[in-house]
């Protein structure tokens, strides 16, 4: 193992974490009010291990939504990491399927955040130990973050003082994740879009809102991807 490049990931993860502990806790409530076991409430942090899915599904099942419109709804928000995973494929080809699958499993946004940033750092397949070793360690200390914030709120929630106003981690984290990521056109349109469809919808049943916004802000970034000029580096 790089230790050096591991804990230099560790250490790139650990400002977002300040974020993730407390939706973490949040989840856990949640979960618990909803109806979930605690077991149950748990095994969806080791096994989904996607906090915005398990905040909409788990309010969904509170509000007694259909199957189906739970796994739609789940589905159409995790699908952004099919586009983080074609932009992190170009750095992770020459990998063994083992390393892929892990990396599959640890896949979030603040991972994403944190590894897009040292990968494109350099070339595709240049140096190939020293940047997945970094994406290793910045992921393994969110998803221990993730499993320990959340067991805090699943079998201590309760004990939470309601004035701490853990809800207000929720937004921080995302603004924190998403600012920094929109680098260009088509990611700051697909933003804006998806937030003002998002709003326009709000009221509507079982969450719907949430699946038509990120329909549109995907739609809207697709279209100005595709009449956005892209930069041709000079060639000497």
């Amino acid at each position: 193992m790089n230790r050096s490049s591991f804990f230099s990931g560790i250490r790139a993860q650990l400002p977002i974490l300040l974020g993730v502990a407390p939706f973490g806790m949040i989840y856990g409530v949640l979960a618990r009010s909803a109806g979930l076991p605690p077991e149950i409430a748990q095994a969806m942090s080791s096994i989904v291990f996607a906090g915005s899915s398990q905040f909409i599904g788990t309010t969904l099942f509170r509000e007694s939504a259909p199957f189906v419109v739970i796994v739609l709804t789940t589905f159409v928000v995790n699908l952004r990491h099919a586009l983080y995973s074609a932009s992190l494929a170009p750095y992770v080809e020459s990998l063994s399927i083992r390393w892929k699958i892990l990396m599959a499993y640890l896949l979030t946004d603040e991972g994403y955040a944190v590894g897009i940033a040292r990968y494109q750092q350099l070339p595709p397949n240049e140096n190939v130990g020293s940047p997945h070793y970094y994406y290793l360690g910045s992921a393994m200390a969110l998803w221990t973050t993730w499993q320990l914030s959340t067991a805090i709120g699943v079998f201590f929630g309760a004990q939470v003082p309601a004035s701490w106003g853990l809800d207000f981690a929720l937004p921080i984290t995302f603004i924190a994740i998403m600012i920094p990521a929109l680098a260009d056109r088509p990611s700051a349109l697909a933003a804006v879009v998806a937030a003002v469809v998002a709003l326009a919808a709000h009221d509507l049943n079982y969450k719907l809102g949430l699946i038509i916004a990120a329909l549109s802000g995907i739609v809207a970034g697709l279209i100005a991807e595709r009449f956005t000029p892209r930069r041709v580096e000079k060639v000497e």
